[in-house]
C-alpha cells in the first residue's frame, strides 16, 4: 500500500522547528492492534526521526516509492528529509507507525506515514506510506482513523489527495473507511476528497475493523499451540520462590497436552538443565536458546526482570504474553514506570499482555485444553467463557464452575489488566463459535463507552453476564490505570442497561444466571407456571417469581410427595402443554429427604421437547446433572439447572426473560435530528477557549448570549431574556418582548423557586409587574445574584404545562452523561432522574424519557392533556448529539424546559466550556 502525495511529489512549506505552532501532542501517542492481532505504536513524527525515516525509504520497493513520490528516488535528498520529519502539528502534521521501544533498548523502526498539509481552512491534502512488509494489515486504515482524529482537532474538516490510478491499494483504504467519497482523474492522476466528520457508516466501519482485529489478537493467545514458560530458575521446589512455584504449576497443567502431542512447550528457568525429557517439555538455559517462533509465553518473574524477558521473547516471535508476577503500577510510581517500559517493549515486538498479577487462561479448542494458568485442576470443556481480572477471584470462580458441573470453554484472568481487558474478551467471543454464554467479573472499567458499545454488539446474539465490584464501579483497585469520575452512581447502571447485559450482584448470582442462559433456550415470554410440592412451597415460588418480573398465569400445578408416576407425568404433561405458558418453575423438596426417581427425567424431557425454558430446585441435585438432562427435537443436549433455593431459581429466570425480551426489541438507530451544526457548534467553542487564554483547565461559564449561540447551532432555540436591576428597565423589558411575562430572579438558590417568591407567572401589566419587582428584590436581598450580574430577569410567558430539566456533563471516565427529571423538589430530593449516555438511538430517547417515576405527568395525568412528548424527545436527542460530538462542553443545563400540549420553550439555559480527552478516542492501546 503505497502513499498519496500533492501534485509535485512533496508537501508543503516546512515551519523552522517541530515545535512552531504547538508543542509536542503527546495526546495523540497510541499503541494499536492491527487486523493480524499484532499491535504497534503511533506517534507524531519527530525531528530525530530522520535517519529511521530514511531507512524507511531505502526498504521499500521501487513501485511503493514510485506510487509514494509519482518517481523513483533511492533516496530522500536531505533538504525533503528535513522537511518530511518537521512539523508544527497545527498546519503540517505527520504520525508514524513504529516498533521498538528506545527506552527500553529496542532501537525503533518506522512502519508507515501519514500527513496531511493544510491547503486551505479546514481543507487538508493527505498522503500515507505503508511499508511493502506491513500491506495488507489495516495499518492504512488505522493511520487515516488518527490522521483524522487528529485533523479534527485542529479545526480540519476535509481531507483532499491526489492518487495515481494503479494505486488500488490506497484508493480502497478511503473508500472503505465510510466516508462520502468522491473522486475523479484530471491529467493521469485521481483527485479524491472527503469530508472527515464522523458519520453512522464511518464509525461503524472503525468499529468493525476494531473488532476483528482485538478478536484476532485474542485468538492467538487462546489457540496458540506453542508455549514457553520463563521462571526464575530456582531448582529446589519445596524451597522456591512464589514466581518458581507458578512456573512449575503452569507447566504441570501444559504437561498432559505436551505427551498427547497437541502442544509444544518450552521452559527456561523451570526445573534444573536443558534438553528434551521424558514428557516432551522442551527445556533451555536462556530465552536466546529457544527456538522460534513460538506463540504465547507465561512468565512468572521478579517484576525487575520481565523487561528483559519480554525484550528477548519479542525476538521469539511471541504474540502473548501472560504475566503472572506483580510489582508493577501497583506498586507506586516506581512501578507504574516500569509497566510502561514493559508495555512499550511487548506492543512495539508486536504482543499483547495478560496481566500483570494474571491468574493465567484457560482454553478449550478443537479437542485442545490450553491451561496455561494456576489452577490445579482444570474444569471440563464446556461452552461458557469467563473473565475475571484479579487472580484470587479466579480460583473463587472456577471451583464454583467446578461444583456446578458448568463447562468452560475459556477463562482468562487479566490481573492489573494494563493490557488485556474484557473488551478484547467480549471482540473474540463475539467470533467464537465454542462459546454459547459469557460472563465477567469487574473490578474496575477503564472505559465506559468502549464497554457499552462492545457489549451491546456481543449481547445482540449471545448473553452477557457482568458482575461489578461495587454497584457503582468507582471502585478502583491498587494497579489498574482508572480515570477518576464525576458521574452519578446510577451512571454505570445506565452503561450496562444500554448494552444489554444482565447486571448481578454476586458470584453465586452469576453462576445462577449462566446455568440457565447456557442450558435452556431464551424465554418466549414471561408467563410463568409452577409445579410444585405443596401449596406453601407454590405460593413461595409464585411470590419469588413475581418479584423477579416474571408473570403468573395462574398454572399451579401440586405434586403429592406420594404422587405415583403416572400422577407426576400427567402434572407435568398439563404444565407443559397449557398454550399460555412461557417458562417453568418446578420445586419438590421431599420431607423426608429421599431423592425423586421419577420427575427429574420428566420435566428434563418435556422441557427438551417443547423448549420452555424450566429452572427447578429438588431435593440433592445442584447444578448441572445427568438426571435433568435430555435431548431436544433437533438432537441437543438440554439441561434443566438446578438451584438451592426456590428464589435463586426464579431470580435467575427472571433475569433471562430480561434479556430474551431486550434481545427480541427493536433498538433503534442512531439519532440524527435536523439541523444540528456540530461544526459551527465546534468552532464556537474552540474560539472561545482560545479567547479565554485558560490554560488550567477550569471551565469557562457562557453567558447568555453564547450559550444562546451555542444552542442554535444544535437547532435549539432558547426564548430570549432580559436581565434589568430595578422595575422602569422590567417595564421596558416587556414592553419589547410582549405582554405578559414571567419576572424572576438571577440569585442561584431562587432563580426557579416560584413557590418561594423567586418567579412571577403571568404578569399582565405595568402595575402588577412593579409590585411583583418589589417583592422579588426584597426577597433576594440578602443574596447575591454573583459580581456585575443583574438581579432580575424578565421574559415572555410561555404556554402553561410541565416544567423539566435536560442536562449534560462532561465525565472523564464516562464522557458525555446526559439527565432528564421533571422539575421540581420532589424529584430534586428523591433522584428521580433518568440518566443516558451518548450516542443515543431513538429507542434510547424514548426510554431516558419515560423512565423517571414523574414521567406519567407527560402523558395526561389525571386527565390532563397529553403533552408534546415528541418535542421532548427531539429536544434530549439535540442535546446528545451535541454533548457527544464536543467534550469540550464540559455541562449544559436547560432549566426550566416547558413542555405543552404544541411544543416546548427552553426558558433558561447554562453552559460551560472546557478542554477535554474522552478515554474511548481511537488511541485504545495507549500506556497508562
Amino acid at each position: 500500500m503505497a502513499d498519496v502525495v500533492p501534485a509535485g511529489g512533496h508537501p508543503g512549506p516546512a515551519t523552522a522547528t517541530g515545535s512552531v505552532g504547538a508543542p509536542y501532542p503527546a495526546g495523540w501517542e497510541a499503541d494499536v492492534v492491527l487486523t493480524d492481532g499484532s499491535t504497534t505504536r503511533l506517534r507524531p513524527i519527530r525531528p530525530d526521526d530522520a535517519d529511521a525515516l530514511q531507512a524507511f525509504h531505502v526498504a521499500q520497493s521501487e513501485r511503493s516509492t514510485y506510487l509514494r513520490f509519482f518517481a523513483s528516488l533511492e533516496r530522500l535528498p536531505d533538504r525533503d528529509l528535513e522537511r518530511l520529519v518537521t512539523v508544527d502539528h497545527v498546519t503540517r502534521v505527520a504520525l508514524v507507525a513504529v516498533s521498538g521501544s528506545p527506552e527500553a533498548g529496542t532501537p525503533e523502526r518506522i512502519l508507515g506515514v501519514a500527513r496531511y498539509d493544510l491547503v486551505e481552512p479546514e481543507t487538508a491534502e493527505v498522503a500515507f506510506n505503508i511499508s511493502d512488509a506491513h500491506q495488507g494489515k489495516g495499518l492504512g486504515s488505522v493511520l487515516l482513523e488518527h490522521l483524522a482524529a487528529a485533523a479534527r482537532e485542529r479545526g480540519v474538516r476535509r481531507f483532499v489527495a491526489e492518487v495515481l490510478p494503479q494505486n488500488g491499494r490506497m484508493l480502497a483504504v478511503f473508500k472503505d473507511a465510510g466516508y462520502a467519497v468522491r473522486q475523479r482523474t484530471e491529467d493521469g492522476v485521481v483527485q479524491v476528497g472527503f469530508d472527515i466528520d464522523p458519520t453512522d457508516r464511518s464509525l461503524a466501519v472503525a468499529a468493525d475493523r476494531e473488532h476483528r482485529a482485538e478478536a484476532r489478537s485474542m485468538r492467538a493467545l487462546l489457540w496458540a499451540r506453542s508455549v514457553v514458560v520463563v521462571g526464575p530458575g530456582t531448582a529446589d521446589a519445596a524451597e522456591a520462590s512464589l514466581p518458581a512455584r507458578q512456573a512449575a504449576r503452569v507447566l504441570a497443567g501444559l504437561v498432559p497436552e505436551v505427551r498427547s502431542g497437541r502442544l509444544t512447550v518450552h521452559t527456561v528457568g523451570v526445573g534444573d538443565g536443558a534438553g528434551l525429557d521424558d514428557t516432551g517439555v522442551h527445556h533451555h538455559l536462556r530465552i536466546d536458546d529457544v527456538p522460534g517462533p513460538v506463540e504465547l509465553a507465561v512468565v512468572a518473574l521478579p517484576a525487575t526482570h520481565v523487561l528483559d524477558a519480554a525484550r528477548r521473547l519479542g525476538a521469539l516471535g511471541v504474540r502473548g504474553l501472560v504475566l503472572l508476577s506483580g510489582g508493577f503500577a501497583e506498586a507506586g510510581p516506581e512501578g507504574l514506570a516500569r509497566q510502561r517500559l514493559l508495555l512499550g517493549v511487548a506492543h512495539g515486538a508486536g504482543m499483547r499482555v495478560v496481566g500483570p498479577s494474571s491468574f493465567g487462561l484457560l482454553a478449550t479448542h478443537d479437542g485442545t485444553t490450553l491451561d496455561a494458568s494456576l489452577v490445579d485442576r482444570p474444569p471440563r470443556a464446556g461452552r461458557l467463557g469467563l473473565f475475571c481480572q484479579s487472580a484470587p477471584l479466579a480460583v473463587t470462580l472456577l471451583a464454583a464452575v467446578e461444583r456446578r458441573g458448568l463447562g468452560l470453554a475459556q477463562l482468562v484472568s487479566a490481573g492489573h489488566r494494563a493490557d488485556v481487558s474484557g473488551n478484547d474478551l467480549m471482540q473474540f467471543w463475539g467470533e467464537d463459535d465454542d462459546t454459547d454464554v459469557v460472563a465477567l467479573y469487574l473490578e474496575s472499567i477503564g472505559n465506559p463507552r468502549k464497554f457499552s458499545r462492545v457489549a451491546r454488539r456481543l449481547a445482540a446474539h449471545k448473553p452477557v453476564v457482568v458482575l461489578t465490584a461495587g454497584r457503582s464501579g468507582h471502585v478502583v483497585p491498587p494497579g489498574h490505570a482508572v480515570r477518576p469520575t464525576r458521574a452519578p452512581r446510577r451512571t454505570l447502571e445506565e452503561v450496562l442497561r444500554q448494552s444489554g447485559v444482565v447486571r448481578v450482584e454476586n458470584v453465586h448470582q452469576m453462576l445462577d444466571v449462566v446455568q440457565v442462559l447456557a442450558h435452556q433456550p431464551l424465554p418466549a415470554g414471561r408467563r410463568t407456571a409452577v409445579l410444585a410440592s405443596s401449596t406453601g412451597v407454590a405460593a413461595l415460588v409464585a411470590e419469588a417469581a413475581a418479584a423477579a418480573g416474571l408473570v403468573m398465569t395462574g398454572r399451579v400445578e401440586l405434586l403429592a410427595e406420594d404422587a405415583s408416576p403416572a400422577q407426576v407425568q400427567a402434572a407435568v404433561e398439563r404444565v407443559y402443554t397449557d398454550p399460555e405458558v412461557d417458562v417453568v418453575v418446578v420445586v419438590r423438596i421431599p420431607t423426608l429427604g429421599v431423592e425423586d426417581a421419577v420427575l427429574p427425567g420428566e420435566v428434563a424431557r418435556a422441557a427438551a421437547r417443547t423448549g420452555r425454558t424450566t429452572v427447578t430446585c429438588m431435593y440433592d441435585l445442584h447444578g448441572i446433572t445427568a438426571q435433568l438432562t435430555a435431548d431436544d427435537p433437533q438432537g441437543r443436549a438440554r439441561t434443566v439447572p438446578a438451584y438451592a433455593a426456590p428464589e435463586d431459581a426464579a431470580l435467575a429466570l427472571g433475569h433471562a426473560a430480561r434479556y430474551a425480551a431486550w434481545r427480541a426489541a427493536d433498538r433503534g438507530v442512531p439519532v440524527h435530528p435536523d439541523g444540528v451544526d456540530t461544526r459551527a457548534a465546534g468552532r464556537l467553542v474552540a474560539g472561545l477557549l482560545a479567547a479565554s487564554g485558560a490554560t488550567d483547565g477550569a471551565p469557562l461559564a457562557l453567558d447568555p448570549t453564547q450559550t444562546a449561540e451555542l444552542l442554535t447551532a444544535a437547532g435549539i432555540h432558547v426564548w430570549p431574556s432580559v436581565r434589568v436591576h430595578d422595575a422602569d428597565e422590567a417595564v421596558a423589558a416587556a414592553d419589547r418582548l410582549g405582554w405578559p411575562v414571567a419576572v424572576k430572579t438571577t440569585v442561584p438558590a431562587l432563580r426557579h423557586r416560584a413557590d418561594l417568591g423567586g418567579v412571577r407567572l403571568d404578569v399582565a401589566d405595568e402595575v402588577e409587574l412593579r409590585a411583583d419587582v418589589a417583592g422579588i428584590l426584597a426577597l433576594a436581598g440578602d443574596h447575591d445574584p454573583g459580581e456585575d450580574v443583574p438581579p432580575l430577569e424578565v421574559q415572555a410567558m410561555a404556554p402553561h404545562g410541565v416544567a423539566c430539566v435536560v442536562r449534560s456533563v462532561e465525565d472523564p471516565l464516562f464522557g458525555p452523561v446526559i439527565s432528564l427529571g421533571v422539575a421540581g423538589d420532589a424529584s430534586d430530593l428523591l433522584g428521580d432522574v433518568a440518566y443516558g449516555v451518548p450516542p443515543l438511538t431513538d429507542v434510547d430517547v424514548a426510554d431516558l424519557v419515560r423512565t423517571p417515576r414523574a414521567a406519567p405527568r407527560l402523558f395526561g395525568y389525571r386527565g390532563l392533556p397529553a403533552l408534546d412528548v415528541a418535542a421532548l424527545e427531539d429536544l434530549v436527542a439535540r442535546v446528545s448529539v451535541l454533548a457527544d460530538a464536543l467534550p469540550d462542553v464540559r455541562s449544559l443545563e436547560l432549566n426550566p424546559v416547558v413542555v405543552s400540549p404544541q411544543g416546548l420553550a427552553v426558558l433558561g439555559a447554562y453552559a460551560s466550556v472546557a478542554p477535554a480527552d474522552r478515554a474511548d478516542a481511537a488511541r485504545r492501546l495507549a500506556r497508562p
